[in-house]
């Protein structure tokens, strides 16, 4: 497949993870797909990727996800994504408490077959959870 098309798969990537359509996101995705939210902790298989962005998505009821910038070379695409919302739902313990959060973060996509094979994220959760208990005792 062609960078080009590699790239407006991760465009329409973010777009079904934006609206929770995440029979769309599985249909994207390699059989052998794995998720790193970290360096070394590899979750593998759509199930484990959705279990883990599910937790997100769910706690920013309307999350933003807006592709700024892509960079594709040979089976490679990395994105430079802004994450938007508004606090709706528990987050990793801290109650919802309306907070508004904004990050950016930083993901590499590997392409097999025309299809996702793997995603790296890089990303500053502590810098999520400032936001999220700014002015509270949380």
């Amino acid at each position: 497949m062609s960078t080009e098309t590699n790239a407006d798969l991760v465009h329409r990537f973010y777009q079904a993870l934006q609206q929770g359509d995440y029979d769309t996101l599985t249909g994207m995705l390699h059989p052998d797909f794995v998720f790193y939210p970290q360096i070394d902790s590899p979750r593998p298989g759509a199930a484990g990727f959705i279990d883990a962005e599910k937790k997100h998505v769910d706690a920013f009821p309307g999350i933003r996800l807006t592709v700024l910038d892509t960079v594709a070379e040979g089976d490679k695409v990395g994105a430079y994504v802004v994450v938007e919302g508004d606090q709706g739902g528990d987050y990793y313990g801290i109650p919802p408490r309306g907070a508004h959060m904004r990050f950016s973060m930083f993901n590499l996509f590997t392409f097999k077959d025309g299809k996702i094979i793997e995603k790296r994220a890089h990303y500053n959760k502590a810098d999520i959870m400032d936001q999220l208990t700014a002015g509270s005792a949380a």
